[in-house]
């Protein structure tokens, strides 16, 4: 099985061209939990920082730049703002990744 969340287009088509059908989470429409969101930051590796979308206006307005967030207040703010949640994260039984740029689809090994 393979589950993405807020897909892009590019990564779509490299998924299907694999020859699997991936389950697609709109995540602005179906916001993830903090469990969630927790568990998906700790099995890529990566920081919540890291999962930060920082082209979106929410960023800039809640000062998101200055390093003393914590990653435990980043996180509060991609919950209350989903649009924040760099994407696509997809997730395989190989593992879990985030698709930027969308080729990184392909190591993840759908």
């Amino acid at each position: 099985m393979l589950t993405a969340l807020a897909i892009s287009r590019n990564v779509l088509a490299l998924i299907r061209n694999s020859g699997e059908e991936p389950t697609v989470i709109e995540y602005l429409k179906n916001p993830r939990d903090r469990a969630t969101l927790e568990g998906l930051i700790a099995v890529m590796g990566i920081t919540a920082r890291e999962l930060l979308r920082q082209k979106e206006k929410p960023f800039a307005e809640l000062g998101l730049a200055e390093p003393a967030w914590t990653d435990a207040q980043i996180v509060d703010f991609m919950l209350q703002h989903p649009i924040l949640i760099q994407r696509p994260i997809v997730v395989t039984p190989k593992a879990t990744r985030l698709c930027r740029p969308s080729e990184a689809v392909l190591a993840s090994g759908p």
